[in-house]
């Protein structure tokens, strides 16, 4: 006799969770048991309900805004869970009707026909790291966008900062210096003035407590030792790490770029083959944060004194594989910028590259550590 297992497909909102269950043995048909409330008291009334009838039961749901709240509360119980992602989630091109409860059957049946994916659930720690460096992100485009405005507004009126560069100590000066012809006019420049302030200081509080945490992170030999590539500096590589978690669940670095979305489509069929550009699926706040530190490669490679100062303490693989990447990808960028492609493509060809060497550093460090 086979042993009962018992598939319930969750849709979870808010305030309620829909729930359909499985069975595995048999082609028995998805069974509704109902809406309840959004809250781990109510998940695990109906929990006991499931249990009474004896079998094995295994968990599925969408992520969502919701967190991973419901799959750490199930796995503590010691019950299995899925999180899928809902663009991995298989949909007919047909069906045009959806509510809470067919989602939460197509689910159920999805997973007992093996047909879903699960994401990898970051820990606890690396969700908090996580959330700092989204704030700290979330600052920068604030900070950004307050530039912009002040920017345009000054611009209308004729003011153009005559420095070589903007947003310095000096600029700011010239800003306090400006005077706006009517009373109005003066109120809102000294309140772009103010608003630009806040987030220049609220960046800066967010970066002093990214480096004020880092020690007291377990994935901070990960951080440390990415530091030894060229343009990946604490952030970026704090970021990194925090968003991918564990590098090294990727078994070859092109499962890596594949899911930072660095990879070239395609649309290929018979003789017929077509690619374009990169998917730009999986984590946007890595691919970014690559393409950023990828300029630093359009340089000759050296190792600086700022280089040289991270290089402190970190093993000599790991110093010898940062070299490594400096020759390849600084003389990949003079020769693909020479071939006459546009500087966009060849930074996201460098950046796709760095993660490779990103991957082969995080797979050392953990070799190491065991």
């Amino acid at each position: 006799m086979k042993h009962s297992i018992t598939i319930v497909g969750l849709d979870v909102h808010k305030n309620s969770i829909e729930i359909v269950t499985a069975e595995t043995a048999g082609n028995q048909e998805v069974r509704h048991y109902g809406k309840i409330g959004g809250d781990m008291a109510s998940l695990d009334k109906a929990i006991r309900k499931l249990r009474s009838k004896g079998a094995e039961l295994r968990f599925v749901y969408e992520a969502g805004p919701c967190g991973y709240e419901i799959y750490r509360h199930l796995t503590k119980q010691g019950f299995p869970c899925l999180v899928v992602a809902p663009s991995m989630t298989p949909r007919k091109s047909g069906d045009r009707i959806k509510n809470d409860r067919r989602d939460a059957e197509s689910l159920a049946r999805l997973e007992r026909a093996g047909e879903l994916t699960p994401i990898h659930v970051p820990r606890e720690d690396d969700e908090a790291m996580r959330d700092l460096t989204r704030g700290r992100e979330d600052g920068v485009n604030a900070q950004r966008t307050a530039r912009q405005r002040l920017g345009a507004f000054l611009l209308r009126y004729g003011h153009r900062y005559p420095g070589k560069k903007s947003w310095t100590s000096a600029h700011m000066r010239w800003l306090s210096d400006i005077t706006m012809p009517h009373p109005a006019q003066q109120i809102t420049l000294q309140e772009y003035i103010h608003a630009l302030r806040e987030c220049t200081e609220r960046v800066e509080r967010l970066t002093e407590q990214i480096q004020m945490l880092l020690p007291t992170w377990g994935m901070c030999p990960v951080v440390e030792a990415l530091q030894a590539l060229r343009g990946v500096a604490r952030i970026v590589a704090a970021t990194t790490v925090a968003e991918i978690g564990d590098i090294t669940r990727f078994e070859n670095p092109r499962q890596l770029m594949a899911y930072l979305g660095l990879v070239p489509s395609e649309h290929s069929s018979g003789d017929s083959i077509k690619r374009g550009g990169i998917t730009k699926t999986g984590n946007g706040h890595v691919r970014r944060a690559l393409v950023e530190a990828a300029h630093a490669y359009s340089y000759p490679a050296r190792v600086s004194r700022v280089l040289l100062k991270r290089h402190e303490g970190l093993p000599q693989p790991v110093r010898e594989i940062a070299w490594k990447a400096q020759v390849r990808l600084c003389g990949r960028f003079r020769r693909l910028m020479a071939k006459g492609k546009l500087k966009t493509k060849v930074v996201t060809a460098i950046a796709r590259e760095l993660s490779g060497f990103i991957w082969a550093i995080a797979r050392e460090v953990q070799i190491q550590s065991v």
